[in-house]
């Protein structure tokens, strides 16, 4: 299982929000760079990125700060928030991304998605946000008639071949991941599932690792030392 440990960034700054909470922001770092070389000396070969501006605007706000991170470290970087657009999803994979998400777009606009996956293919994965069990959308502020099911259906059919699954309720929490529910969903698709939010210790990665998922997102839980990155790569190898 790949270990992915997260920065998100706000105001070329890495923070952390409250389960999606603008409102409960806490500023870790105000160097990501720096956050992203120490993730690297530590036995990180992925990095998640969350650009928070992005998912609330609908265009980038930390390009140059993404940019900086995946030309001075060997780390496999995605980026998610608020690639809406192609022109978009282009800049980043020019930047030298090596993953994009999309998120409310692969909600709301099937074409897109479309067109991107057949530019990009594999550099394509869908970010999938969940509310209550239901798909949300626009930087977690609303919530969308679509099931989890429903959704990871249809992005399978489409040939979407990687799935991060964030639940939401669990996101910065501390209270563990969902285990039952990344079980189902990565018993019932073939896709490569990473879950997300609420990673709280070395047993959720422990469980999310002997269920063969492809990959963890490590948030909070490093931030505030509840997890040791080292260790938890170990563990996941």
């Amino acid at each position: 299982m790949k270990i992915f440990p997260a920065i998100d960034l706000y105001d070329g700054k890495a923070v952390r929000l409250y389960k999606g909470d603008y409102n409960q922001m806490t500023v870790y770092s105000n160097e990501p760079l720096e956050v992203a070389k120490k993730f690297e000396s530590l036995g990180a070969t992925h990095l998640h990125l969350v650009d928070l501006e992005g998912a609330k605007n609908g265009y980038p706000g930390n390009l140059d700060t993404i940019r900086k991170i995946v030309e001075e470290t060997n780390l496999f970087t995605e980026v998610g928030g608020g690639i809406r657009t192609i022109e978009t999803a282009k800049a980043y994979i020019e930047s030298g991304v090596d993953r994009i998400i999309l998120g409310t777009a692969a909600v709301e606009n099937e074409d897109f998605l479309k067109e991107a996956l057949s530019l990009f293919g594999d550099k394509v994965a869908v970010g999938v946000d969940l509310k209550d069990g239901f798909v949300a959308i626009k930087g977690w502020t609303e919530k969308s008639a679509l099931s989890a099911q429903d959704f990871l259906s249809k992005m399978e059919a489409l040939g979407v071949r990687t799935v991060i699954c964030t639940d939401i309720s669990r996101d910065g929490a501390m209270q563990g991941s969902n285990n039952e529910l990344y079980k189902e969903l990565s018993a019932q698709y073939n896709i490569d599932l990473v879950a997300s939010g609420g990673v709280s210790d070395i047993k959720d990665i422990r469980t999310l690792n002997d269920m063969g998922l492809y990959g963890a997102i490590i948030g909070k839980a490093y931030y505030i030392g509840a997890i040791d990155l080292k260790e938890a790569i170990e563990v996941a190898q």
